[in-house]
């Protein structure tokens, strides 16, 4: 026969919560040594069985005179020891008392973070986006303006390097009407959702973008860097077939809509980071290659129409990328855009279908007025 437990008598009493009733009970405490256990025997129940080793301490007490223990596997039973003797005691036979207690649950834990990845990823990749594509078909243009303001302010007061006051505009009398020039041949006969306003930004960034509600936005950089008026009238063209299209609206509110998930989740509640990362994903847009491939097609079809050549738009590609490599400018910019060789390519294809006299998009005079827009 097997021999009972030799269980060791002491005057050890603790106060017990067995987590089924709020009841709080006075257990004697007693050691069963060959079981390496602490026999917990609470009045008028069976006594239970503490293996040493699955004693855990609770931690983050906010009494210092007792010690808060439980056992591993039972995460609602709880013994509270306020004997200086009984907390020696379990102390001394329990190796593991201050050590964390094993993850529980852990592939449950991994399989409810992985779901929860998957939710965000589902509504910032997918959700997000089809709701933005909807909503800016029923954006009023006024909407869309007043979107556009704001926008153009926050992009000038993040660009400004003194922090005082937002970058300014170039606003050279002839220059501006060089451009008012170059931009009314461009858009003569076309359906424009709203008004069209071009703004040049006094910043050495060589770059362009469009924003919702008609803003087409120039850096003096590109200007300067650009060899003929043709060059920037291409890019303008480029422009103008976003804000025909009205991707500059889709893209403000996929972002704005994305950033405002993650401030949710990542506590940006008062949307600083919302404003800057709005401001740089406008300036550096990235449209999806069906869009681009839509932009690209205006652009050669307005180029042709008014008489200029679209292999102009491939021709300050080719040259900035020889210049700066794929990382820099403006060519950092449509590199995210479809492979920038193959638009190199069609920009020039696009000239065979020319019918008529090319003449530059600005005569010498104005062009020179144009490139001094901002002194």
């Amino acid at each position: 026969m097997t021999p009972a437990p030799q269980i060791a008598a002491v005057e050890a009493y603790a106060d017990f919560l067995d987590g089924d009733v709020a009841v709080v009970r006075r257990v004697r405490l007693s050691l069963d040594e060959p079981a390496a256990a602490l026999v917990v025997a609470p009045p008028e129940a069976a006594p239970q069985a503490w293996p040493f080793a699955e004693i855990r301490q609770l931690r983050d007490q906010a009494s210092g005179g007792e010690v808060i223990v439980h056992r591993i596997g039972d995460p609602v039973a709880r013994l509270i020891l306020r004997d200086p003797a009984t907390i020696r005691l379990v102390e001394a036979r329990c190796p593991n008392l201050h050590r964390r207690p094993p993850a529980q649950n852990t592939g449950r834990l991994a399989a409810w973070a992985a779901a929860a990845l998957a939710s965000v990823a589902l509504i910032i990749f997918v959700l997000v986006p089809a709701m933005a594509n909807r909503l800016a078909g029923f954006l009023p243009p006024a909407g869309e303006r007043a979107l556009g303001d704001t926008t153009l302010e926050q992009i000038r007061t993040a660009l400004d390097d003194t922090g005082f006051r937002p970058l300014p505009f170039c606003t050279a009398p002839a220059g501006t009407a060089a451009l008012e020039r170059m931009t009314g041949r461009l858009t003569a006969g076309v359906a424009l959702p709203y008004p069209v306003t071009v703004h040049v930004l006094d910043h050495d960034l060589i770059n362009a973008f469009a924003l919702p509600g008609g803003y087409v936005v120039f850096f003096r950089g590109l200007i300067e860097e650009a060899e003929t008026p043709d060059e920037v009238a291409a890019v303008l063209a480029h422009e103008l077939g976003h804000v025909v299209n009205r991707d500059p609206t889709r893209i403000a509110l996929r972002s704005a809509g994305s950033i405002g998930v993650l401030g949710l989740l990542l506590g940006d509640f008062a949307g600083g980071a919302v404003v800057l990362f709005l401001a740089e994903r406008l300036i550096q847009a990235t449209y999806t290659q069906e869009a681009e491939a839509a932009a690209d097609a205006f652009a050669h079809a307005t180029l042709a129409a008014a008489g200029i050549p679209p292999s102009a738009l491939g021709t300050m590609f080719q040259r900035l990328l020889e210049e700066y490599g794929d990382a820099e400018g403006i060519v950092a910019h449509f590199m995210s855009h479809p492979a920038l060789g193959d638009r190199i390519e069609a920009a020039r294809r696009a000239d065979a279908g020319l019918t008529g006299a090319l003449r530059p998009s600005l005569d010498a005079t104005d062009w020179r007025a144009l490139q001094r827009i901002c002194r």
